[in-house]
């Protein structure tokens, strides 16, 4: 759907310059675009080979698995349905561990690799069971310490101070992340739609 939609706005957009006369500063304003698009995958590059790089390192030297073992009662607490020792916790703790120091890249092989593994504890549903659907909500607002890829993109394009959202990213992403495990425990609270739909059919058995 999404491919849609962008061909139709580069289409309508190439149309309107065409009729409004334009089109010369559309096909310079493309040709701009690349070439700041090349200088930025190679800066991006550059930066995350160097965190993921350190990530390696730390796993190495067992930095990763103490810091899984701090994240430990977190983990117990927001996903109390995965058997302790599990292979979903490792993957989880080396997920949110990238997200903290704003290692999106790095934190996707490692999220892909935990929903997974939750996956087979679901029984392969095709419905998310709550712990997957926390486990997303925790991704979406990624507390991070360090926001390694927006100071790239502020160096890339001239910040003179890129690293001065160090302070607003962390607050920010902190009351984020504290409004999504409220909301992620807040709906665990409430009934499972299949238990809810198990306990209307039985009362109703029961009332026949």
């Amino acid at each position: 759907m999404l491919n849609y939609l962008w061909g139709f706005m580069i289409v309508i957009g190439i149309l309107y310059a065409a009729f409004t006369g334009n089109l010369p500063a559309v096909t310079e304003a493309a040709l701009d675009s690349s070439k700041e698009a090349v200088a930025l995958c190679i800066t991006m590059l550059g930066v995350m080979s160097l965190w993921v790089g350190l990530m390696r390192i730390a796993e190495s030297c067992g930095i990763i698995s103490g810091a899984a073992r701090v994240l430990n009662p977190l983990l117990r607490f927001m996903f109390p349905t995965i058997p302790k020792g599990h292979k979903a916790n490792e993957y989880i703790s080396t997920n949110i561990i990238a997200n903290v120091f704003g290692l999106g890249w790095a934190a996707t092989p490692a999220g892909l690799k935990a929903m997974e593994e939750m996956g087979k504890l679901n029984g392969y549903s095709k419905t998310a069971s709550r712990d997957m659907c926390t486990f997303l909500i925790l991704n979406v607002s990624s507390f991070q310490l360090i926001p390694v890829s927006m100071i790239a993109y502020r160096s890339q394009y001239g910040s003179a101070n890129p690293s001065a959202i160090l302070g607003p990213a962390m607050i920010a992403t902190f009351f984020s992340t504290l409004a999504g495990i409220l909301f992620s425990k807040f709906m665990c609270l409430l009934p499972d739609s299949h238990e809810a739909s198990a306990y209307h059919n039985g009362k109703g058995g029961m009332h026949g």
